[in-house]
């Protein structure tokens, strides 16, 4: 008896002995299947009967009758508060396995394996340089030194100049010598000062990898503090700045700073303060001097603040229209060495400064002054006004400017002069590329800024300078590069400008000679410097008793370790002779830009420049609108 879906029972009957089905039953059986079937019991009926009683049913037969198989139950397991399948707990613990070998598995290996810590990269070439050429301005200190100035053959000097000044209490003490003699130029001393804060403000986050921001910071104040005693720092209007300490006149026989040749330690001639009554061109590049080094101290509010106290008094002096006489006029203690051929560039070179350390318009109005830049004759472009020096601040100060419209870009007023300051620029930069046969380059591939003439590394180390801060900017802000001309220029073409000349003072060049001492295996040993050249100890060499060390074919006494000598000539060609200023001596401007370049093409400390110190204190820029065009007349 088999269990009927459709309700009821269902008896199968079968033949058994005997017994066989009626045509009724089959016909009746029949009735109730459909065609297929019929044809195949209609098959089956033809067997032999003797075979009917081991028929079975079909499958189809079967379904119809016994309904669908039974479908095989799934396996659950109870786990108290939750119950699941036994496959998917199954599954559940495979895939924490497999977590575990790929995750866990590893973690605890790392963490349990003996921990060896990654070196850091090693410094490369600039790094090694920037570290001797900070050393330079220790050497050159004047006054009273801290114990840690870290020169041992430098002591105490100078600590009587301006002694005799009723105006500055306790003198003119302090500052720095210029060069390979003791005196203290102020005009290329504010300078060097403007350029190491430029670099810093660039690239603090570098010296602070390399542990010299606070060796950088230190020299920096050490030149703005005495800046600040060469004027009354504490008025708001002043009517004098002291221009020079110590001097020298051509062929003299007289005891001065170049007849003589003594430490610092043991002059003892007569050392002359200059005055300078109109000051045009130094009094704003001191003013720049001092507000530069303002946003480096931005964190000493007090200090920060006399600084630019100072800055602002120097420049209102410098901008005197009744006083517009260069500072070395006339003056032969000055206008032979340091001759200023124009104050229009430093007006603009220390307007920008003062604006990005004050945010006051006035100062960039000044600077974006289209009479103001006509007078530095920028857009003539020739060649001389392309070198940044001591002496010529267009480049710097147009590439200063540029630095806004690239990052702020303030639009109406400024954008015409701004825009027209970024085109020169890149000019500018176009001139240092040899393909364009702008300037003349050596055989060894020195480009030659000042024609052919003595000490041309400085000329040199501010174009690498310049070049690679250009190239930070562009590269700051995602531009591949910029035209000169129809022929555009990617940025790692200027980069392998300031590195190959970088690379040649290194020592890279056809006399495989470093020209910074100390650096490298083969340096200058005959630097033109009266303090590395004379022994130390109780010996005090006279005026003309220290001439016997000026003139000796010996090597110096005392490496001014990080000096950078004048250069080699046209020819690549160079002459280790202390007497040869041109070629072996150092000066405080040379080796500011020295450092500034080195800075900047160094890797170790990381790349790039820092896009905000420089406008910590300019507000938010809103652009004018401008002005509405002139009335239709018909």
């Amino acid at each position: 008896m088999y269990s009927n879906h459709w309700g009821g029972a269902l008896e199968i009957a079968t033949t058994t002995g005997g017994e066989s089905t009626t045509d009724d039953d089959n016909r009746s059986r029949n009735f109730d299947l459909d065609r297929a079937s019929v044809n195949q019991l209609q098959r089956y009926d033809n067997y032999d009967r003797s075979t009917q009683s081991s028929r079975n049913l079909d499958e189809t037969q079967q379904s119809w009758l016994l309904g669908p198989p039974e479908k095989k139950k799934k396996k659950y397991v109870d786990l108290g508060c939750i119950i699941c399948s036994r496959k998917a707990l199954k599954y559940t613990f495979i895939g924490i396995i497999v977590a575990f070998a790929v995750i866990a598995l590893p973690t605890i290996v790392v963490k349990v394996w003996p921990k060896h810590k990654s070196q850091p990269s090693l410094p490369d070439n600039y790094t090694f340089a920037l570290h001797k050429a900070l050393m330079f301005f220790d050497a050159q200190k004047s006054g009273k030194l801290p114990k840690s100035n870290g020169i041992p053959w430098r002591g105490d000097s100078g600590l009587q100049d301006g002694s005799k000044l009723t105006d500055v209490k306790g003198g003119l003490v302090g500052g720095y010598y210029d060069a390979g003699d003791n005196i203290k130029f102020h005009y290329p001393m504010s300078f060097a000062m403007t350029m190491l804060s430029w670099s810093v403000i660039e690239y603090e986050h570098k010296y602070r990898a390399l542990g010299e921001y606070e060796h950088i910071t230190d020299i920096i104040k050490w030149g703005t503090d005495y800046l600040l005693r060469t004027f009354n720092s504490s008025a708001t209007k002043i009517d004098k700045v002291y221009s020079q300490v110590g001097g020298a006149l051509n062929n003299s026989r007289k005891p001065d700073d170049h007849y003589c040749w003594q430490r610092p330690e043991d002059m003892n001639y007569e050392r002359p303060v200059q005055t300078a009554t109109s000051a045009p061109d130094l009094a704003a590049e001191m003013a720049a001097a001092l507000a530069a080094a303002s946003i480096v101290f931005r964190d000493n509010k007090q200090y920060s603040r006399k600084l630019v106290k100072g800055a602002e008094t120097l420049f209102d002096f410098a901008r005197d229209l009744g006083k517009r006489t260069s500072y070395c006029r006339g003056n032969p203690y000055i206008e032979p060495f340091y001759n200023s051929t124009n104050y229009f560039d430093e007006h603009m070179w220390g307007s920008a400064w003062l604006y990005y350390a004050t945010g006051n318009k006035t100062y960039i109005s000044l600077a974006t002054n289209p009479v103001l830049s006509k007078n530095t004759n920028a857009r003539f472009m020739t060649p001389d006004l392309s070198v940044l020096s001591w002496d010529n601040k267009v480049p710097a100060a147009m590439l200063l400017l540029t630095r806004m419209r690239i990052f702020l870009n303030p639009g109406y007023p400024y954008e015409e002069m701004l825009s027209s300051y970024h085109n020169i620029t890149g000019l500018t930069m176009c001139s240092y590329l040899q393909r364009f046969q702008v300037f003349n380059f050596t055989k060894g591939g020195l480009i030659q800024l000042n024609h052919g003439r003595g000490q041309p590394l400085q000329y040199v180390a501010n174009a690498a300078f310049l070049a690679s801060l250009f190239v930070d900017y562009l590269n700051a802000t995602g531009v591949p590069g910029w035209y000169c001309g129809p022929f555009f220029i990617t940025l790692d073409k200027l980069r392998s400008f300031a590195t190959f000349q970088m690379n040649y003072i290194l020592g890279e060049n056809p006399l495989k000679m470093s020209y910074i001492v100390g650096y490298g295996d083969k340096f200058p040993n005959h630097v033109h410097h009266r303090g590395a050249s004379i022994p130390t100890g109780k010996t005090k060499y006279s005026c003309t008793g220290g001439w016997r060390w000026r003139d000796t074919k010996n090597p110096n006494v005392h490496n001014i370790t990080g000096a950078m000598v004048g250069g080699p000539d046209k020819f690549d060609k160079f002459k280790d002779v202390r007497a040869n200023f041109s070629y072996t001596e150092p000066t405080l401007a040379g080796n500011a830009g020295l450092v500034a370049a080195l800075v900047s093409l160094t890797g170790t400390g990381g790349y790039g420049i820092d896009k905000n110190i420089m406008f910590s204190a300019v507000p938010p820029l809103y652009p004018m609108s401008p002005p509405p065009p002139p009335p239709w007349k018909p």
